[in-house]
């Protein structure tokens, strides 16, 4: 397959602009430029992610506190930490849980105590998950009426079933995508995050332009970039797109600034996707597969602490982290 096959719309085009605008939205706030950080009214008004998925707060919380903290974890240890923050994908949950326990790690689990400090979360009215999106119930799975309860049944399920040792034995991303779409509540949206977020650790290592699964944000923005998408595979389509981005930026005239000598991969070109659909809701009402589909979340200018970024070391781009 190659792009003349597939009948580019108008969105298409907005696709590079918004990447281009949006990581010049990263560099203006990493410099310390006042805002705005754009004259884009949409990308002012609105909140979408930033074009490297690893770049998010959530994300980098992740990598430096969670991943690559100061203290050696085992692989097992390191996997219940990832897991866990994942699956609450909240940083307030997890320095809560963090404070009052200590160590955060599978040797020292006890899932009552969990229990219990998520209840004192609850019963004070703060919810304990993000809004990033939706983790299941899970009731039909393990029986509880609290969420938080079978979500916990998930986490001791999956690493009873030796989990890191199959990811250690894993010849590739999809191998390990395999093991966690075989557990409960794990669909493929869940299981491809949770994939990406392990191969940010030393549990393995394989590249962000070997695996892709297009997830339901994405699979409306390719629908809303190209007439006849669903001709294609929408995972074929990311990896044209991707390995296009070089070209698709030069010829709008966009220069676009990668992070810090790392071209956008997979992942990323899969969010930006997921991005184009939302922003096209407003751009381009009329491409709108479901009439009155809103942007949920608007843009807040909250005095959040600058973030000091960090990246998986394997990646080797921490040394270029020059000024943009």
């Amino acid at each position: 397959m190659d792009l003349n096959e597939l009948k580019p719309t108008k969105v298409y085009d907005t696709y590079w602009e918004f990447a281009y605008k949006r990581q010049e939205i990263f560099f203006n706030r990493y410099n310390n430029m006042p805002s705005p950080w754009t004259n884009d009214p949409i990308l002012q008004k609105y909140k979408f992610t930033n074009v490297y998925r690893a770049s998010d707060r959530v994300s980098q919380y992740l990598i430096k506190n969670v991943i690559y903290s100061n203290k050696q974890y085992s692989p097992e240890d390191m996997l219940f930490r990832i897991l866990l923050y994942k699956i609450f994908n909240k940083i307030e949950t997890w320095e809560y849980l963090e404070k009052r326990l200590q160590d955060i790690s599978y040797k020292s689990f006890n899932k009552q105590s969990y229990d219990i400090l998520l209840d004192e979360l609850l019963k004070n009215g703060i919810s304990i998950y993000s809004a990033a999106y939706i983790m299941p119930s899970g009731k039909s799975s393990f029986g509880y009426g609290k969420k938080h309860k079978n979500n916990l049944e998930l986490l001791e399920f999956i690493m009873k079933d030796g989990l890191s040792i199959k990811i250690a034995k894993a010849k590739s991303m999809q191998e390990i995508y395999d093991h966690l779409k075989d557990y409960p509540m794990l669909g493929d949206f869940l299981s491809f995050q949770y994939l990406i977020d392990i191969n940010y650790s030393e549990l393995c290592d394989f590249s962000e332009m070997s695996f892709v699964v297009a997830g339901p944000g994405a699979k409306r923005g390719i629908r809303k970039c190209f007439e006849n998408a669903d001709n294609y595979l929408e995972e074929d389509i990311i990896r044209l797109v991707c390995e296009r981005q070089k070209q698709e930026f030069n010829e709008r005239g966009l220069k676009f600034r990668d992070l810090f000598g790392r071209q956008m991969q997979l992942i990323d070109c899969q969010n930006l996707f997921c991005e184009i659909d939302k922003y096209a809701r407003v751009a381009y009402p009329e491409f709108c597969q479901v009439k009155g589909k809103r942007i949920k979340q608007q843009y807040k200018n909250r005095s959040l602490p600058q973030i000091q970024y960090y990246f998986p070391p394997k990646w080797e781009i921490n040394q270029n982290m020059e000024k943009g």
